[in-house]
């Protein structure tokens, strides 16, 4: 067994004072008012470790040009059978520099060139590489909107509208709803695409505009989708909020402080998120990194202390809330008895811009030692 003191233990539930956190091997063992075995440390502020839930780290890597980046592939507009797991390289540096900031797992996907991208990957950044890394898989990568016939160049049938993005995608979808009811050999890619339509599958879809999320929604209905609304930046009205929560379709948001550098984002602003907390929809909070880089994931959470959220409701963001949202809260995102030894060491206030991790653990192992100013 093994203790570490925190004067101020953030579990991802509440705030705690003068507690010690218990953990033996990877597990936590329990939160008590007592040391239990060996003693690792006294800090001010302990946290759960950050999870970014939406990104395209190891794919879009530090230091390496453009034309080495690896988060969509050209090939074609539909290709459920890519997994991008076969594109992360574990020794972008992006990795040490998350990981120096706590954010300790990634849910990485592939990009929105294309109308399905392929296999999401939720790993360890601590991993020395991606078999290791992977823990499980969070979904298949979709893209409405702007971005899908942005890439008319690239091979394959590309749509040049919203609705040819939409017409490609439903002829898929069709094609194997067909071979379903004839009870025909199903390939590998129509298997994934089956998983979709009978809900093994958790649709994961790029998409900023009101109105491209109302077309999404048609969508659904149409098929039985179960869904994800990634980004929405551009939602400039609560009603299609309040419309997911509803239906109970949770978003990832973000990312913020990154540039609105196209149309489809002209209304894009921080102020937006009082629509989102005001709609009362489940919500986690991403990076898109590199748009913005994974380590500045906890930097974003002002704008929800702008908005009235406390210390604690806004670091449930990137802990709690983030592993509800694409399934992993039942090893990660809170301290409490049974889930993973992840945590982060404070030397201070995480919203003091003076304060860094003195030390961060990932599945009890210290994964930074003597961390200093420099």
């Amino acid at each position: 067994m093994k203790s570490i003191h925190a004067k101020e233990l953030f579990t991802g539930k509440e705030v705690l004072k003068d507690r010690y956190l218990l953990f033996d091997g990877c597990q936590l063992k329990g939160i008590s008012e007592k040391p239990e075995g060996e003693m690792l440390g006294s800090f001010e502020v302990v946290t759960p470790a950050f999870i970014d839930p939406h990104c395209h780290i190891g794919l879009v890597r530090a230091g390496e040009p453009s034309a080495e980046a690896e988060a969509n592939d050209q090939l074609d507009s539909i290709m459920p059978g890519a997994d991008v797991l076969d594109s992360i390289q574990m020794d972008d540096f992006g990795f040490e520099e998350a990981i120096e900031y706590g954010v300790l797992y990634s849910c990485v996907l592939p990009g929105s060139g294309n109308i399905l991208g392929g296999r999401s990957a939720f790993i360890r950044n601590y991993s020395s590489n991606t078999t290791r890394a992977l823990i499980r898989r969070n979904g298949i990568k979709a893209a409405f909107g702007y971005n899908p016939m942005s890439v008319r160049e690239w091979k394959g049938s590309r749509p040049f509208t919203r609705m040819g993005a939409v017409a490609l995608l439903r002829k898929r979808f069709d094609e194997v709803r067909i071979k379903i009811r004839k009870k025909e050999h199903l390939t590998g890619e129509e298997q994934t695409i089956s998983d979709l339509l009978n809900g093994k599958e958790i649709l994961r879809v790029h998409v900023h505009k009101i109105d491209d999320i109302a077309s999404l929604l048609r969508l659904v209905d149409e098929y039985n989708l179960k869904i994800t609304v990634e980004h929405s930046g551009d939602v400039h009205k609560q009603d299609i909020y309040d419309e997911l929560s509803k239906r109970n379709i949770p978003v990832i948001y973000g990312p913020l402080d990154s540039l609105a550098y196209k149309v489809e984002l002209k209304h894009d602003t921080w102020r937006n998120i009082r629509y989102l907390i005001d709609s009362g929809v489940r919500y986690g909070l991403m990076t898109d990194h590199p748009v913005i880089p994974q380590k500045n994931l906890y930097l974003t959470l002002r704008w929800f202390l702008r908005m009235g959220l406390s210390k604690q409701e806004a670091l449930e963001l990137i802990t709690r809330k983030n592993a509800e949202v694409i399934g992993v809260n039942d090893i990660l995102g809170t301290l409490e008895k049974g889930k993973w030894a992840s945590f982060i060491c404070w030397n201070g206030d995480p919203f003091d811009l003076a304060s860094y991790p003195v030390a961060v653990f990932g599945e009890g192992e210290e994964l930074l030692k003597n961390l200093t100013k420099g």
